[in-house]
């Protein structure tokens, strides 16, 4: 029989020690575990999608099941098939003004594992990195990577999009800046005004810095990009100052587009040098997208009208619920409740604001924290939403963020009524 060993001699690395899982995660999981013991909750929390309600195409879905039929089961090249980085170019040049070769392409299991190899491609243990907060797990890639962090905390008032002034004071100090448009959490978007005076910081820097310095990197996750609403246009940096070409490095993919989650094929583009460093990283880790999904995805968006039609109806239900709730947070805010909303603009994410604190519960209790205000709207209103401090931000913020892709439309009545009705037995 094995011997245990006691848990207090077991030693694991500094890293390790100190990583924490996911705070979303471990929020819907909670939630999970209510509706499963029967509770009606509507679980806002998660960026994934309901497939009752967004399925992912049905060209899609048909291209991945002949793949297998085929028995397309083997590894695929360490870089992606040849056909889906092909694809992938053309519809980054069609689409988004983007021009990339197949060998500036990178195939891999999702966006998660491009981020890995981006932060294992450009920075050292104890380089700096610099992002925005709120922001999706910029905070955890940085512990990875056993880096520094600096955050910057934007203002509601810039709709949590980063300005330049905001992060000058740290530019020189840093070795890699993380941006996100679509952001999430919040489903807001850089103006080309606001995107153009950062990456002229970013061009300034790598000037000062010179030729024997290592050069200030962008890493830029667009991947809710496709996803944009009404009058919203979306800006990239290449296409804005085409001299960001060298220190630009994108994440992307199918995954948020076309309610692909779980289909795990995401692509990154950049030059071609810190490519094949990110394909060599990967390579090892093996986290590539399997073999069937990407020769069915290649066959998928080579179908350009069934992509466009997909993507305006995606878009067309997102926004719907989207805007729903916003319209039911503004009636709410008339009424005289302590609530506000940004209009929405991209992805799947409503930003609100429950300024709760300091309120009384009918049992006399106090809202004293954030944490306080979020049980209170999941066991009174019955709806599950993440506070802005799951992505970074300070621990009193009481914005928040509401996800829409595991919800009906009929489901946003009833969000807008439970919350109005746990709101109205504040005082």
């Amino acid at each position: 029989m094995a011997t245990l060993i006691p848990a207090k001699k077991l030693k694991v690395s500094r890293m390790a020690e100190n990583l924490i899982g996911s705070e979303i995660i471990k929020l819907a999981g909670e939630i999970n575990e209510k509706i499963k013991n029967g509770e009606k909750i509507y679980n806002l929390t998660i960026g994934d999608f309901n497939p009752r309600y967004f399925p992912i195409p049905s060209g899609l879905k048909t291209a991945i099941i002949e793949a297998y039929e085929k028995g397309e089961t083997n590894y695929p090249p360490a870089d992606g098939i040849l056909a889906l980085r092909e694809v992938v170019s053309e519809y980054l040049k069609s689409k988004g003004d983007l021009h990339y070769s197949p060998g500036e392409i990178l195939i891999a299991g999702g966006a998660r594992p491009l981020i890995y190899s981006v932060f294992s491609a450009l920075i050292d243990p104890g380089d700096t990195i610099l992002f925005p907060v709120p922001s999706w797990n910029n905070n955890h890639y940085t512990h990875l990577a056993s880096a520094k962090q600096i955050l910057v905390e934007t203002l509601p008032e810039n709709n949590f999009m980063p300005t330049a002034a905001e992060l000058k004071p740290h530019i020189q100090q840093a070795n890699l800046l993380a941006l996100c448009s679509p952001l999430n959490p919040t489903g807001t978007t850089f103006t080309k005004e606001g995107l153009e005076e950062i990456c002229d910081l970013v061009l300034a820097e790598n000037n000062r810095r010179g030729a024997n310095e290592k050069p200030l990197y962008l890493m830029y996750d667009q991947i809710y990009w496709t996803l944009t609403f009404g009058e919203t246009v979306h800006y990239n940096p290449v296409s804005l100052r085409p001299e960001m070409r060298d220190y630009t490095v994108f994440i992307d993919g199918l995954s948020k587009s076309f309610a692909a989650t779980g289909i795990r094929v995401g692509w990154g583009f950049g030059p071609q040098a810190i490519i094949e460093k990110m394909k060599s990283i990967l390579g090892h880790v093996g986290a590539w997208a399997p073999r069937a999904e990407q020769i069915a995805s290649a066959a998928y968006m080579n179908q350009s009208a069934e992509v466009d039609n997909f993507l305006d109806d995606i878009r067309s239900k997102i926004h719907a619920r989207l805007e729903a709730i916003h319209q039911g947070f503004v009636e709410l805010k008339a009424l005289g409740y302590k609530v506000d909303s940004i209009a929405p603009q991209a992805a799947l994410y409503l930003t609100v604001n429950l300024d709760l604190k300091g309120m009384k519960k009918h049992n006399g209790e106090v809202l004293n924290s954030t944490q306080d205000i979020t049980k209170y709207i999941l066991e009174e209103a019955k709806v599950g939403i993440v506070p802005f401090s799951a992505f970074g931000s300070s621990a009193d913020s009481t914005w928040y963020r509401i996800s829409v892709g595991t919800c009906s439309l009929e489901d946003t009545t009833g969000i807008v009524s439970n919350l109005k009705n746990a709101l109205s037995k504040l005082n």
